[in-house]
């Protein structure tokens, strides 16, 4: 099937290669590390990501949800796209770089494929390119159990309808984690939408290059300073202590209700897996 290759290429890529941007915030997140415990545990993961892309094996067990988020030319048929990459799917778990990783929510059976109804996920924009381009996002159920969503105000936190509102969310989402999840992490957050989309745009967020800032100035400012303030909570590498707890903090921004102001806060793991091919 026509860009089934490209688009095997791109799981195998994702599943076993971290992105250049998340492996060096980690190698210097090590050498920035003093304590023994959360640098040899940095290390670990360095040495883990090397031996992954050297041997075209899984960066972790869990391979997560493999989420598409494709921009097309205007007028692209979809359907064909999608089932291109599903059939890459189902041919990276055959060889092993997917692990059998969907189950039947009623049945309990396994999907051994990895493809059934609205699985893989996928996102279709309409975007000024020559041909169609696509990232994949793989998201581990780790790292998925930690999300949060905040409706404000919020009482427990003495949080109002604001920026100020929002970071107490953020860095109570941070405490929460602990650790869990297989820290250190990175937070996509959606500021504003309905519940389902702001845990779309949230995710959405994951797919920015570590070095990325947000064009608006007061989110760009949050950004930081919500990396600096869960950095000094001494959380750290899987909970061990340490400077490193997040990678990174990426925010947006959204309309919404009156009567609803939702901040959601998509949690990823250090195995940021996203890699992006043009069709």
């Amino acid at each position: 099937m026509e860009y089934e290759e490209k688009l095997l290429d791109l799981v195998r890529r994702t599943s076993c290669e971290l992105p250049a941007d998340v492996l060096a915030a980690l190698t210097h997140a090590q050498a920035d590390e003093s304590e023994p415990s959360p640098r040899a545990t940095l290390g670990t993961l360095c040495e883990n990501c090397a031996l992954a892309a050297d041997q075209s094996t899984p960066l972790c067990q869990d391979t997560g949800t493999l989420t598409f988020f494709w921009r097309v030319p205007a007028g692209t048929p979809q359907r064909p796209l999608m089932m291109a990459a599903n059939e890459a799917v189902r041919t990276a778990t055959a060889r092993g770089w997917l692990r059998r990783n969907t189950v039947d929510a009623l049945s309990g059976a396994s999907v051994d494929d990895n493809v059934a109804e609205g699985i893989p996920v996928h996102h279709f924009e309409e975007a000024e390119v020559p041909s169609p381009e696509v990232t994949l996002l793989m998201k581990g159920g780790g790292s998925e159990n930690m999300s949060r969503q905040y409706s404000l105000p919020d009482a427990r936190l003495g949080a109002g309808r604001d920026l100020a509102g929002v970071r107490a969310c953020v860095l109570d989402a941070v405490n929460a984690i602990q650790g869990q999840g297989c820290a250190p992490g990175i937070l996509g957050i959606c500021i504003g939408a309905d519940r389902a989309e702001g845990y779309a745009e949230a995710k959405r967020q994951l797919l920015r290059p570590l070095g990325d800032v947000s064009p608006v100035p007061e989110l760009a400012a949050l950004e930081r300073t919500l990396l600096e303030e869960a950095n000094s909570l001494g959380i750290g590498p899987m909970g061990l202590g340490g400077r490193t707890t997040l990678l990174g903090v990426k925010m947006t921004a959204r309309t919404r209700l009156p009567a609803s102001f939702f901040v959601t806060v998509a949690y990823c793991c250090w195995a940021c897996r996203r890699q992006t091919v043009t069709l």
